[in-house]
């Protein structure tokens, strides 16, 4: 018997979800079981944005689930789950109510089965919607306005609603109109194309101009920010510590640099390789951690990228915003701290270490640096080298946040931080 359409999409979304939301497994790390056996890429995509979309609006999907239903529903209930997709179907992609019905129904069976029908009955009746702005969790929503200002949480809410413009990085800096043109973006640097989300969710990127020759890299306009400040020249030695994906040493590569790429995940690391070997670029590819790991050699200037608990990206990655909010970061403040000091060792007299994390807890980036300082000089950023008019704080750092350049389609959560071994 052949299923309706569309429902091989949703029961990928509703594996998604129960993998993020039960189990704490990224989204992205729980793409290929949860997948398996979806043979159609548009399937496989719709169940990927479907799940985003859920995980966008998962407190205001929730307050309708719950605003229909005489008693709450356990929140890793299957019912719960499938009617999170069918209300995000219905409300945020257009699903025609009796698609979204029809594709909701095969996923549970019996009694669940009667609820969900009835509680999408009872919504599409009373025209439910959902609110203009997604509420964050509120964890978040809380712990953002203390430390940043409610502004800022207010923009965060804003910037979470839609998946955002997908940000690539150009091998060549000379060629951004003609692939800002070839690929429908602007470019708000030399050497960036930002391509409008409608036609990122459209067709595969690996079909998009410029892919197959090794043109450019996916890489959000933030992340970008790390080597565009750090000052690197042509034929030095360049050390991208926790280098996976790999975005950073593609760039540093491109300015003609002798780079060494390190991580401790050999799995991710041949992605770098794939990647510079469709770019054509060069790097030394070592697999350690980097605590253990000798380099044997010194520097004239050093990367760290370092693991954090990644709220920054919640904008392109809003399970974060799921998996993260209870973590203990205590041990990956302890493991910045200690790779910061293994890292500075490594470094020629005059050289340049760049630290930077995409987090939004300044215990992951302002309070790391702070620390540092009493063995390694900071090399402020001036107002003159920061580019997009972002401005230095009063310490020297730069702090990209949510509502910085939101006209123009927003960024990432960066921290990125400079300082000079004395010679």
């Amino acid at each position: 018997m052949q299923a309706t359409a569309g429902v091989p999409a949703r029961r990928g979304a509703l594996r998604l979800l129960m993998a993020v939301l039960g189990r704490g497994t990224p989204l992205e790390l729980a793409l290929e079981n949860a997948l398996d056996g979806i043979a159609m890429g548009n399937d496989r995509a719709l169940a990927r944005h479907l799940a985003s979309t859920v995980l966008r609006w998962l407190a205001d999907l929730d307050a309708l689930i719950d605003s229909a239903t005489p008693k709450p529903l356990p929140e890793d209930a299957r019912a719960r789950m499938v009617l999170r997709i069918a209300l995000a179907g219905w409300l945020k992609l257009g699903t025609p109510q009796h698609a979204a019905v029809a594709t909701a129904l095969p996923l549970v069976e019996g009694g669940p089965r009667r609820l969900v029908h009835g509680v999408l009955g009872n919504l599409m009746r009373g025209n439910a919607s959902l609110p203009e702005t997604p509420h964050l969790p509120d964890l978040f929503a809380i712990r953002w306005a203390m430390e940043w200002g409610p502004e800022v949480a207010e923009a965060a809410a804003r910037s979470l609603a839609d998946e955002p413009a997908t940000d690539l990085t150009l091998r060549d800096p000379a060629e951004t109109a003609r692939w800002a043109e070839a690929l429908g973006g602007i470019s708000l640097l030399p050497g960036h194309v930002r391509v409008p989300r409608q036609k990122a969710l459209g067709g595969a990127l690996t079909e998009w101009p410029g892919f197959a020759e090794g043109a450019w890299w996916v890489q959000d306009l933030a992340a970008s920010l790390p080597v565009r400040l750090m000052g690197a020249q042509p034929g030095e030695k360049i050390l991208d510590l926790c280098a996976a994906p790999g975005g950073k040493t593609l760039q540093l590569a491109a300015l003609g640099c002798d780079v060494t790429a390190v991580d401790v995940a050999e799995p991710r690391l041949d992605r770098v390789r794939e990647n510079l070997a469709r770019t054509g670029l060069t790097a030394t590819i070592a697999v350690g951690d980097a605590l253990r790991w000798e380099p044997g050699t010194l520097y004239d200037r050093i990367l760290l990228d370092a693991p954090c608990s990644a709220t920054g990206i919640f904008r392109r990655h809003p399970d974060v915003l799921h998996l993260k909010g209870s973590r203990d970061i205590a041990p990956l403040t302890m493991l910045q701290a200690a790779l910061l000091r293994r890292a500075s060792a490594w470094l020629k007299p005059g050289g340049t270490l760049v630290y930077a994390t995409c987090s939004l807890d300044q215990r992951e980036g302002e309070r790391i640096a702070e620390r540092i300082i009493a063995t390694l000089p900071r090399a402020p950023f001036e107002p003159g080298e920061v580019p997009l008019g972002l401005a230095p704080t009063g310490e020297g750092w730069l702090r990209t946040l949510p509502g910085m350049l939101e006209a123009e389609g927003g960024m990432d959560g960066f921290f990125i931080a400079r300082f000079k071994k004395l010679g």
